[in-house]
């Protein structure tokens, strides 16, 4: 048995996004003495945050309400809130005053939230809470049924062929780090979360859903630029093949991010959602917006879509799940950063009353009630149906269904149609390739659209290439004995970096796993149809290294 060294704290905190930080943040301002540790799988703070992003500042004002003095990133104002519903050709757009008030972007702002993060992790030190990047957290430590720490920092396996690889000469086995409580805040579909929620059967009454995001970083000609834009659009090139849409949103600096989301409960597998946002960018309505233009970084990452009814139950002896490990995004907003934060400081009040109170490695049923009960469930519960709605019936019922009902919370302060169920997982909804048609899409012209390969390298990923692959297969015979004949193996396009290849030899078809172009986004854990693959943390500091996304 590996013998490790441990260090105690009050609170481990796991993820250094908003949630993480915003908890230790306010841990330090609630209760000065405590001892708060928080710990990074990237390189840096910053370096695995991908998000839109509209902020919703109500998460940052209730955290530190003088932020607007202090010498925050920058953040632009929405000046602009454009929607269109695109066909191939042309558009629509949907008037401002018919969308539910919550769809507003009046008085939010435009940030990379890489880079705040990076200024909340300096102001979590400044408070004195430690903060380590490049510190990956490979295993839960379970006492009985209590959560008592993590394990942190374990470097040096080399692949031997097993599922764990073998303790290389440079091996370093981690340290335990023990806390009265352990806060899980390591965004979607969290490794050491899943195991958690896996554990202590916190499985929420419908199953968790998800989307792909896709974003890549542009310069725009000044021409083509227009500070302070918010523009989202639904429809075109999707269509009937997937739900979804895109966003574009313009910074200063003549910069603009442009993403594309696609819902991972599509039907056909021979949809190829990387492809689906270099089309979109083609778009008569966008194209000459890129014109002249230059991509100057790409990434992406998996969103949870779930919403309140796929909430999970979020504390459990010794620990507790913030933000996007449990899914508080709300969809049609597109919008999960502010209940990030919200949770954050939800379950640092939580964990300092009890520890106060001499508490230590209880369920912090606190946090559970005022997660559901507060402003984060009032913003889930209002927009609970625009998701199943659009899966059962298409993006026209979910912006009539969805729409009405969100209008309804607005007016009434509840609902006017039944909480509607998720129904399948992403990849059970995946069927027989044989059930639908192959989809021709166009090359990528290398101006506006680029191939998968190309727009990795503007990731800045990296992975140390002796490690065993941290993408595990249950069973490595599955994707060419099962996957390819059933499903057309679609790995190969499902994943946005093109980590999955079936690569045809003489002696057949074989399945490569290219791990060191992995952007950990994880659609590869939620979406392969025979449930195989596996996403396991690498070691500290790999993956992407994006520098303001």
């Amino acid at each position: 048995m590996t013998q490790r060294e441990s260090m105690d704290y009050d609170v481990v905190i796991v993820g250094a996004g908003p949630a993480g930080l915003s908890a230790a943040i306010r841990l330090r301002q609630a209760a000065p003495d405590l001892s708060v540790v928080v710990l990074e799988k990237g390189s840096e703070v910053g370096a695995h945050v991908l998000s839109g992003a509209v902020l919703d500042p109500v998460g940052l004002d209730a955290l530190l309400p003088d932020w607007r003095e202090r010498d925050h990133p920058t953040m632009t104002p929405v000046t602009e809130d454009l929607f269109y519903v695109l066909g191939e050709g042309g558009r629509a757009r949907v008037p401002n005053r018919l969308m539910p008030p919550m769809m507003s972007n009046h008085g939010n702002f435009i940030v990379s939230m890489g880079d705040l993060c990076r200024w909340l992790a300096r102001e979590a030190e400044a408070l004195g809470a430690e903060v380590f990047p490049g510190m990956a957290c490979s295993q839960l430590v379970v006492e009985g049924d209590v959560l008592k720490g993590v394990v942190a920092g374990e470097m040096g396996r080399v692949a031997d062929g097993t599922w764990e690889g073998a303790e290389g000469p440079s091996y370093e086995p981690g340290m335990e780090l023990r806390g009265k409580y352990v806060l899980l805040a390591e965004g979607v579909r969290g490794s050491l979360s899943e195991q958690a929620i896996a554990r202590w059967r916190l499985q929420g009454r419908e199953p968790q859903k998800y989307g792909l995001g896709m974003k890549e970083l542009w310069t725009l000609d000044p021409a083509q630029h227009r500070e302070g834009l918010v523009m989202h659009s639904m429809g075109w090139p999707l269509g009937r093949n997937a739900g979804g849409g895109s966003f574009i949103y313009h910074m200063g600096n003549n910069q603009a991010y442009v993403g594309f989301v696609v819902h991972l409960n599509y039907r056909n597998p021979h949809v190829f959602p990387y492809m689906e946002f270099q089309r979109f960018k083609h778009h008569p309505l966008i194209q000459p917006m890129l014109e002249g233009g230059k991509r100057v970084a790409y990434g992406a990452r998996a969103i949870t879509e779930g919403g309140w009814q796929s909430l999970p139950t979020l504390a459990f002896p010794g620990g507790a799940l913030l933000g996007c490990s449990a899914g508080m995004v709300n969809v049609p907003r597109i919008k999960g950063n502010h209940n990030a934060m919200l949770s954050g400081i939800a379950a640092a009040d939580a964990a300092a009353e009890a520890i106060g109170a001499g508490r230590a490695g209880d369920a912090l049923t606190a946090y559970e009630t005022a997660v559901r009960t507060g402003a984060i469930g009032r913003d889930l519960r209002a927009a609970r149906n625009v998701k199943p709605a659009w899966s059962r019936y298409g993006l026209v019922a979910s912006l009539g269904v969805g729409g009405l009902d969100m209008w309804a919370n607005r007016l009434f302060g509840r609902g006017i149609v039944p909480t509607l169920p998720h129904g399948k997982t992403d990849a059970e909804a995946t069927e027989p390739a044989a059930k639908h048609k192959p989809i021709a899409y166009p090359r990528p012209d290398g101006r506006i659209s680029f191939d998968r390969v190309t727009n990795v390298a503007f990731s800045g990923t990296n992975h140390e290439a002796a490690q065993p692959a941290h993408l595990k297969l249950r069973d490595p015979s599955v994707p060419i004995r099962v996957n390819l004949p059933l499903y057309d193996e679609p790995a190969q396009r499902y994943c946005p970096a093109g980590v999955y290849e079936v690569v045809r030899e003489e002696a057949g078809p074989r399945f490569q796993i290219n791990f060191q172009n992995c952007v950990h986004c994880k659609t590869c854990d939620i979406k392969d149809p025979s449930r195989n693959i596996v996403w396991t943390t690498p070691q500290g500091g790999d993956g992407p290294n994006y520098p303001n996304m």
